[in-house]
């Protein structure tokens, strides 16, 4: 049978293939240190009390039939209060846009914004973008980052690709890296995107920003965020913000998220999704909805669950540090934000134990999964090179105990190489 050229050439998720692999693995009794997806195992991380009780409530109350095509007009108004209150972003209720979690919002941006053959541009290591271009048609543009610049992206990399290009998609806190901008990378990226608006003619499409941040709220220490509008006002009307409840509350599984920008693209985007049918289970919307507004107890779970993540966090990096100052060829990055630790295993070309010359880093994710029980995702899943010797820990899915019990098993793993 035939399917189409955008279907038979369609890549999966290689880090849900990984996942998948090794949930199976874990099923069958195996004792496996899993840091591979981006989601919460809600034993460990279980989502807002508060919130819980009031999706139990407002499935009591009938709330089972279908939302609003654009969100439940509650939550968007406390969207858009929250969204005022925390960032200072002032945006009415009417240009946010409530969706099942981020995905199908990028999705819609890349739609909304894209026709087939024009160019979005994205830095690489990125969570998805690849597959976004691939189903919209765009042509992409992978920037190479650097490690010495966190994997962030700098204004005199992008500057290159950036005239003629449709939409620039930026992520902050970064997945896969835990990174964020500073203030000062972020905004030279900002009057990029402003010069090269400034530039065009009129009739001419802009170049827009698309903005995920929904892991903002998850920074550590005197990490601080920041977000285009704030740093540049005009750019208004060519930022879209991807945003939500899913990474900020645990809250993976509920699937509330929610875009917010310049109206002539939030009602396309609107349109778009109407047709798909993406909508967050109203229930959840109604939940979320009163959730929000609750300070005490949003500022109470945070503080909780943010030390509790960092602590993961901290133990992995700590230990990598050791190995690192004992001489093993081992580093990693200053956790930041998100959930995830940047970690370096330079140990390509190395022998196994059972004769195999490891060549990529898909081959050294295999060794560690059977040798240290151990898995982690290969920068390569998203968009480096296949020797790039840089991986992503999400500490989402594991214990601290677990994740305590796997370091000495990784020293045993590399001790055997040679």
């Amino acid at each position: 049978m035939q399917v189409s050229r955008m279907a038979g050439s369609l890549i999966g998720s290689e880090i849900i293939k990984i996942g998948n692999e090794v949930n199976d693995m874990i099923r069958k009794g195996e004792q496996i240190c899993n840091l591979t997806i981006g989601d919460f195992d809600p034993s460990i991380f279980p989502i807002p009390e508060e919130l819980q009780q009031e999706i139990t409530l407002a499935y009591q109350a009938g709330h089972t039939n279908y939302p609003p095509a654009n969100g439940m007009a509650g939550l968007r108004e406390a969207a858009a209060t929250f969204t005022k209150t925390r960032l200072g972003l002032e945006y009415s209720p009417n240009d946010f846009l409530v969706a099942g979690g981020s995905r199908p919002l990028i999705y819609a941006t890349y739609l909304a914004v894209v026709d087939p053959g024009d160019k979005v541009v994205f830095p690489v290591p990125s969570w998805n973008n690849n597959h976004y271009c691939h189903l919209s048609s765009a042509q992409g543009v992978m920037v190479e980052t650097r490690a010495e610049n966190n994997f962030m992206p700098t204004a005199e990399e992008l500057a290159p690709h950036l005239e003629g290009a449709t939409l620039l998609a930026l992520c902050s806190p970064l997945n896969p890296t835990g990174t964020v901008f500073t203030r000062e990378g972020l905004e030279a990226i900002c009057d990029l995107v402003v010069a090269e608006n400034k530039r065009r003619q009129p009739g001419e499409k802009p170049l827009y920003l698309l903005y995920d941040q929904i892991y903002w709220l998850l920074t550590f220490g005197n990490t601080e965020h920041y977000d285009p509008v704030n740093l540049r006002p005009e750019l208004r009307d060519y930022t879209i913000y991807i945003d939500g409840i899913s990474k900020c509350l645990a809250a993976t599984g509920v699937r509330v998220g929610y875009a917010f920008g310049p109206a002539v693209v939030i009602d396309k985007m609107k349109a778009i999704l109407g047709h798909v049918g993406a909508w967050a289970p109203k229930a959840e919307q109604v939940a979320t909805a009163k959730y929000l507004p609750q300070t005490d107890q949003v500022d109470g779970f945070l503080g909780a669950f943010k030390e509790k993540v960092q602590r993961s966090l901290e133990t992995l990096h700590q230990g990598l540090q050791a190995l690192k100052n004992e001489g093993y060829p081992v580093d990693s990055m200053v956790p930041m934000g998100a959930i995830y630790l940047t970690a370096k295993l330079d140990v390509l070309g190395k022998t196994t134990p059972s004769g195999q010359v490891l060549a990529t880093t898909k081959e050294l994710t295999s060794y560690l999964i059977s040798e240290a029980r151990l898995a982690l995702v290969p920068f390569s899943a998203f968009g480096n090179e296949h020797t790039a010797p840089w991986f992503r820990m999400s500490v989402g899915g594991a214990s601290l105990e677990s994740i305590e019990a796997a370091l000495p098993r990784l020293r045993s793993a590399l001790d055997a190489l040679v």
